[in-house]
């Protein structure tokens, strides 16, 4: 990738900033060979009460799609660091997706190519159920870079899980009877 739009809101964008953002942003070579160019927004919040009043912005595109995340931080620095590693993890699952889509479309392996293992769980998980509203669930969800999430709806007391459609918006699962 070597077309970068910075902005700044708020804020004056330094040589340092700048250099530190096109460095960061070097890194998500690694996951796509396809990125078109990316539009970095930096801003800094001015009302003073916020714990993390740096924000950055990325928006990346890439064919057939655009990924785009945003962090905040106690400064520009940590922000950045911040939303490169989303980016990270939302630009290998976009990967992950278009070989699928690739590999769907070529010919079916024949039966002598197909493996006899059956896939197995390999990793146990324990998360702790907090009641929170589904609206809350989903920003966890977003906030850990997750598709899915599981939650105990404080309006129902039941399990629920919301997770991300491949439309962008959001399902929730909910226990039937």
């Amino acid at each position: 990738m070597n077309i970068y739009k910075l902005i700044g809101r708020n804020l004056e964008i330094s040589e340092a900033m700048r250099h530190y953002a096109e460095d960061k942003l070097a890194r998500l070579n690694r996951f796509s060979d396809q990125i078109i160019d990316a539009k970095v927004v930096m801003s800094y919040a001015t009302n003073g009460n916020s714990a993390a009043p740096a924000k950055v912005e990325v928006q990346v595109n890439v064919p057939n799609g655009i990924v785009r995340a945003e962090e905040s931080g106690a400064d520009t620095y940590t922000a950045i660091d911040l939303v490169v590693d989303k980016l990270e993890r939302q630009l290998k699952r976009f990967k992950g997706r278009m070989l699928a889509k690739r590999n769907e479309s070529a010919p079916p392996p024949s039966e002598e190519e197909v493996p006899e293992s059956q896939p197995e769980i390999v990793r146990v998980k324990r998360h702790v159920l907090r009641p929170m509203l589904p609206e809350d669930a989903a920003v966890q969800m977003e906030a850990l870079g997750h598709n899915f999430f599981m939650f105990r709806n404080s309006q129902t007391g039941e399990v629920n899980v919301i997770y991300l459609r491949h439309d962008g918006d959001y399902g929730l699962i909910e226990p039937a009877g």
